[in-house]
């Protein structure tokens, strides 16, 4: 269907759901088990997202003209020059901050139709650019509340998992800052924010990230987040 796709059975499915399922949730790390869990699990959840990018003019835009974010499709040098208060500055600043790189995305292998794995791959694609939009830390907290946002715009088991069992690994002071600060906002924003599968982020790069959130409808994070916890894992491997 697609290069590098491998077709399984139904039954295959399932057992690569229920064993890729509990392997994230016992090494969030493991970013080849959190991907077989979201392409086994998400066919009606894409078939949705696909449904609702098709009623959006730019969101159709994007899936006419397939647009991937990597290395050789994003000019880094240009937005390294951009000034500092541009999504695209913003976004280049948390690559570089981080040591992260736009070729990180494992690409789609279990998904039995090429549109569908093209959104789930747009998905996994934008998920850097989620932190940068919202202004959450690549740690174990900023994680989790970017989940909970993806959880309610995209409908996604794997963003249902990572955020309802992520707070769980949280330490004590960050569990209790999460449910009494950051859970709150993560829920108004999900459910408030502009869709954002159907946001053509390559064509705001220039734009001011003050804007950007407005024009969608993001309020501005809870201060406190921080960029540093103990609780650091690889997540920009994960989805």
């Amino acid at each position: 269907l697609y290069p590098g796709h491998i077709k399984t059975t139904l039954l295959q499915k399932t057992l690569l759901a229920v064993g890729s399922g509990v392997a994230a949730i016992l090494d969030p790390s493991r970013d080849d088990m959190v991907s077989a869990f979201g392409e086994t699990t998400g066919y009606l959840a894409l078939k949705t997202l696909q449904s609702k990018m098709l009623a959006d003019p730019v969101g159709r835009q994007i899936l006419e003209e397939r647009p991937v974010i990597n290395s050789k499709t994003i000019d880094i040098d240009y937005l390294s020059q951009l000034p500092d208060n541009t999504f695209g500055k913003q976004y280049w600043k948390f690559l570089t901050k981080n040591g992260f790189s736009p070729d990180a995305r494992r690409p789609v292998q279990f998904i039995d139709d090429d549109d569908l794995q093209y959104v789930m791959l747009r998905y996994r694609q934008t998920h850097d650019l989620y932190h940068t939009l919202l202004g959450m830390p690549p740690h174990m907290l900023g994680e989790v509340i970017v989940k909970m946002v993806e959880m309610f715009q995209t409908g996604l088991p794997m963003c249902t998992l990572a955020a309802l069992f992520g707070p769980v690994r949280l330490g004590t002071v960050h569990r209790e800052k999460y449910f009494k600060t950051f859970l709150p906002w993560a829920v108004k924003t999900g459910r408030n924010t502009k869709f954002l599968m159907a946001v053509y982020f390559e064509k705001h790069w220039e734009d001011d990230l003050q804007e950007l959130r407005r024009s969608l409808n993001i309020t501005d994070p809870p201060a406190g987040i921080g960029r540093k916890m103990k609780q650091q894992i690889p997540i920009e491997k994960e989805t």
